[in-house]
């Protein structure tokens, strides 16, 4: 009977123990649970490429950009803004500008940017941007249509368009297209220009048909400075050789005339000597030269038969007759 009263004693009094320990557990997990809640709040992963405003009250209060794990006060105390700091690209689409001289062209370019990656600048594209990308881009347009119409104007169509290497000034034009709106976006938007270049470059209608009586105009430039050019070395070439000609026919005159003059006193050297030895027979002989080259084969002539030079003819030479006879 006493046994019996103890048990139904000790079963109300451990019931309360047991619904106590499972109270203490069931807490320990909730708290458990807010804690590990508590803790993924608090915890800001910064991914490469990537920057992380940390908000208080929607406030920016500081900037995480090295890439890795960083806490904050779990919200809504302290908010994670995520900023992409990866290169992105934006085209200005084909823009009609106009150039130093004065000629239409249509002109697309694209920009390569992104959000420099320094805490005061990743502010300034939060505030200005409102960490819209899109947005920016679309205001990156407006910013390169105008650039665009004031560099073209510091450039003539031959400097962007070139068929010689060293008037091609394109790289130049893109440089100065760059730096003219740097300095703003970097100041305006905390955006940093990385590159710009063109995309396309044509002409209107008419500007290609100016172009294109231009180049006809500079072509039949050179070809009449060129032709020129042949004429008047073809000219110098024609006096020179003249002058060389008359040069040549001097000095073959002049060797000529030496080469007679000095045949005509060797002949009369030799009929000097002929006639000293025998002065009937160099008679005979002239006299017989003489008819030679008064003679032809149509000459006709009447004249005495005694007469000089034919006597010979007739009488002959009486004292070379007398030489010769045995």
């Amino acid at each position: 009977m006493s046994d019996q009263t103890a048990d139904a004693f000790d079963v109300p009094a451990a019931a309360p123990r047991h619904a106590a320990l499972r109270l203490a557990l069931r807490c320990a997990a909730a708290a458990l649970v807010l804690g590990a809640a508590a803790a993924a709040s608090a915890l800001v992963m910064v991914q490469p490429g990537q920057a992380v405003v940390i908000t208080k009250f929607g406030d920016p209060v500081r900037v995480l950009t090295e890439p890795g794990p960083a806490w904050k006060i779990p919200a809504p105390i302290e908010g994670a803004v995520p900023v992409d700091l990866r290169l992105r690209t934006t085209s200005s689409g084909l823009q009609d500008v106009g150039t130093r001289d004065g000629l239409r062209i249509l002109m697309q370019t694209y920009v390569a940017w992104q959000v420099a990656d320094d805490p005061a600048h990743v502010r300034q594209f939060l505030r200005a941007a409102r960490n819209d990308p899109e947005d920016l881009a679309r205001q990156l347009r407006s910013f390169m249509g105008s650039a665009l119409q004031v560099t073209a104007s510091n450039f003539a169509l031959a400097d962007l368009v070139n068929t010689d290497p060293q008037k091609d000034r394109l790289a130049a034009f893109e440089q100065q297209l760059q730096a003219s709106i740097a300095a703003q976006v970097l100041d305006l938007y905390g955006v940093r220009i990385v590159q710009v270049g063109t995309e396309r470059l044509s002409l209107p209608a008419e500007t290609l048909a100016a172009t294109v009586a231009r180049m006809r105009a500079e072509r039949e430039t050179v070809a009449a400075e060129r032709t020129a050019e042949g004429l008047r070395v073809a000219a110098q070439i024609r006096s020179d050789a003249t002058r060389d000609a008359r040069i040549t026919a001097a000095q073959a005159q002049l060797q000529a005339a030496e080469i007679e003059a000095q045949s005509r006193q060797k002949a009369a050297a030799i009929q000097a000597e002929a006639y000293d030895q025998d002065p009937t027979l160099y008679s005979l002989v002239r006299s017989l030269a003489t008819l030679g080259t008064v003679i032809g084969p149509k000459t006709r002539l009447v004249l005495r038969t005694d007469a000089a030079p034919f006597d010979v003819l007739v009488s002959g030479a009486p004292d070379a007759a007398k030489k010769l006879a045995p």
